[in-house]
């Protein structure tokens, strides 16, 4: 009953992806205050100035493009080589009438220190509603998490041929599947052309599916339990593991992750790689809440269709909620003590591989 309950988050995702909806609009999740308890921030001088920058893409063409960069004067913001916004050290600015593009780039350039390039979050696939980058963050030491490196997605069984044409545009060369092998039958995933597949299975061995949960609060224990899994059982450790090998040794990134649903395994890979890179605790959680957003319509749907009693138990797994993700810290912190520790000793990755791996994916 305990494997069968670990796995229900599977289930789930697997109910999630019978129905693709569009992509839902970027949103902006508030900053939840939390951090993990056993790191501090590190206010250190930085060559890159901006405290916040980021990219929303609207429904209608607009990119919403807002900025803190401190000790500066002046923050020019060029498009395809153009300048398309101008301001201070503090701005926003609506931009709009830019050419169809796969993914719409901006560099933020300060009038002292170091430049960064940024777009919008959500990559718009046809076949996804989950395909986003993993980078775009500040760490705590004032550094930035690249973006076009790394990226996390629900499933890509559903892609369309434009869908596999735009992501080999957009370099993606290292694909990890991290579901199961039943949801690797019903949905064999469509990958790039030239791209190296590789299965990661985070709950391999851990048995199969025999029961679903009875209530709300079934539900959401299943769901903070296949977190701890996640996390100490020997198929996550092992998947994971593969998934940060993966990104420190492949140089010809991108490096793409994915489960079903993109939130709870997939979510768990990008929280560690985050949390790894040292981006705050804070902003590692509104990252993982921001599944909620992406997947609103596609979540509807499925709620909508079911007798409210059943809809009440599916929600929860459904979710992403903070006492999930904190369930995950929480083993980590109860098995390693440190989550370097859990680098190393659960994942196998040590303080050489860890420091490339900042190498290739910070900048300033």
């Amino acid at each position: 009953m305990k494997k069968a309950l670990l796995a229900a988050t599977a289930v789930a995702s697997a109910l999630t992806a019978s129905l693709v909806a569009a992509p839902a609009a970027t949103a902006s999740p508030a900053s939840t205050g939390w951090d993990l308890p056993w790191t501090g921030h590190h206010h250190g001088r930085t060559s890159i100035p901006f405290t916040e920058a980021t990219v929303t893409a609207g429904a209608d063409g607009r990119f919403t493009l807002k900025w803190k960069a401190q000790g500066t004067k002046r923050v020019e913001i060029k498009a395809n080589g153009k300048v398309v916004a101008k301001g201070g050290a503090q701005g926003t600015a609506v931009v709009s009438g830019l050419p169809a593009a796969d993914r719409q780039w901006f560099d933020f350039e300060p009038d002292r220190g170091a430049g960064l390039r940024l777009a919008d979050r959500l990559v718009k696939l046809e076949g996804a509603v989950n395909f986003r980058d993993a980078g775009g963050y500040r760490t705590t030491t004032g550094q930035w998490v690249k973006m076009g490196e790394i990226y996390r997605s629900d499933a890509l069984d559903k892609l369309t041929a434009a869908d596999l044409a735009k992501l080999q545009r957009l370099r993606v060369k290292n694909v990890f599947d991290l579901r199961m092998e039943s949801e690797r039958t019903a949905g064999p995933d469509k990958v790039p052309a030239g791209a190296k597949y590789t299965v990661a299975d985070v709950f391999a061995g851990s048995g199969s599916f025999q029961a679903l949960p009875k209530s709300p609060d079934e539900a959401v224990k299943a769901m903070v339990d296949a977190e701890k899994a996640m996390v100490g059982g020997e198929g996550g450790k092992k998947a994971y593991g593969q998934v940060f090998e993966g990104m420190e040794r492949d140089r010809d990134r991108a490096v793409l992750f994915h489960c079903t649903a993109g939130k709870d395994r997939t979510g768990w890979a990008n929280a560690s790689l985050l949390t790894a890179l040292g981006v705050p605790g804070d902003t590692v959680m509104a990252d993982y809440l921001a599944s909620n957003d992406y997947r609103k319509a596609a979540n509807d749907a499925i709620l909508s269709h079911l007798p409210a009693p059943q809809a009440a138990v599916y929600k929860p797994m459904l979710d992403v909620r903070a006492e999930y993700l904190n369930s995950g810290y929480d083993e980590v912190k109860a098995r390693y003590g440190t989550f370097d520790r859990y680098l190393k000793d659960g994942l196998g990755i040590d303080a050489r591989e860890l420091k490339q791996l900042k190498k290739d994916l910070l900048v300033g």
